[in-house]
């Protein structure tokens, strides 16, 4: 590689990693409030454990990769180290996404502990498939590597594919499939709410929906994030392969705070008005369809009046 060419390759590197800091420091200090309010102030559950691990180990795999290569001079042998533990942490940090997603389609389909023993039964190959593709790929030097670029005027060191995307392809659709079974599992439960609501003529749950968008949203952006990962394998030139790892190294480690956080504020907005219990227990947001049902159990025998809503109704029943 000539210097004009390693120089040009730094650019881009030192240009995405300040990008990235950009935009990982302005989602942290975007959340930090709401992570005080509803995390740190209210007692311990499951799912703020699960929040603090994808939001500080997200945070920590973001600013390692921004540090990496050339913002920072690491030698090679420790670059190479780095790299395999990034790589291994980004899987690790799929896995603790998944389960996420895992948790709230359990509570959408009303705890049902069939549809978690089949969820969490298939997910198991997944983990398995990840363990093996980050043994394979990318913790044997022969397929993954660490180059150190050395000239008169700069030394950084950027990291090398060195066989096709092939392998790349095979392991990540597995990933894709199970990906889609939960995008599609989410979608009939919501339109099976939507369905039933209809019935009663009343709004579909916020809580319902919400969890859904975010289920599609995190759908679209990992098939995305796994194309580009396949991509990167096919030696594109140095301005795609930038910008996709500022995709891979960003967008997955914002989406899974925000679809618990969303869903902590939208309680903190709503009134509640059906339940009475603490916050952190709160059957309408830790499990939506028994919120539902309670709902609708407290509607269905009232006899409705001109003028009066669900919610007024109830409080004057109270």
């Amino acid at each position: 590689m000539s210097e004009q060419e390693a120089v040009f390759g730094l650019r881009w590197n030192d240009s995405i990693s300040v990008a990235l800091f950009t935009v990982m420091s302005y989602e942290y200090l975007l959340l930090l409030d709401q992570e005080i309010k509803y995390v740190w102030n209210r007692p311990w559950s499951l799912m703020s454990c699960l929040y603090l691990v994808v939001r500080y180990l997200g945070l920590s795999l973001a600013i390692t990769w921004g540090c990496w290569g050339g913002m920072f001079y690491i030698p090679e042998s420790v670059s190479y180290d780095i790299l395999v533990v990034l790589e291994w942490g980004a899987s690790v940090y799929f896995c603790f996404a998944e389960a996420i997603l895992i948790w709230r389609l359990y509570a959408l389909c009303n705890q049902s502990k069939l549809l978690l023993y089949v969820l969490v039964g298939s997910f198991l190959p997944i983990v398995a498939l990840l363990i093996g593709t980050d043994i394979y790929l990318y913790s044997r030097p022969h397929a993954f590597s660490v180059i150190e670029l050395v000239t008169p005027n700069i030394k950084y060191c950027t990291f090398s594919f060195n066989i096709g995307p092939m392998p790349a392809i095979y392991t990540s659709i597995p990933i894709v499939c199970y990906d889609v079974f939960l995008v599609i599992l989410a979608a009939a439960t919501l339109m099976r709410h939507f369905k039933e609501r209809r019935e009663y003529k009343m709004r579909p749950n916020a809580y319902m929906v919400m969890i859904v968008r975010y289920h599609i949203l995190y759908f679209v952006l990992n098939l995305t994030n796994q194309v580009l990962m396949v991509i990167l394998w096919a030696h594109i030139p140095t301005p795609a392969m930038n910008l996709s790892e500022l995709f891979s190294d960003t967008m997955p480690f914002i989406l899974a705070p925000r679809l618990i956080i969303s869903i902590w504020d939208t309680h903190a907005q709503d009134d509640c008005v059906y339940v009475s219990t603490a916050f952190a227990d709160c059957v309408c947001w830790t499990s939506p369809p028994r919120f539902e049902q309670h709902e609708m159990d407290s509607v269905i025998p009232l006899t409705w009046r001109d003028g009066v809503s669900c919610e007024s109704v109830h409080r004057e029943q109270s």
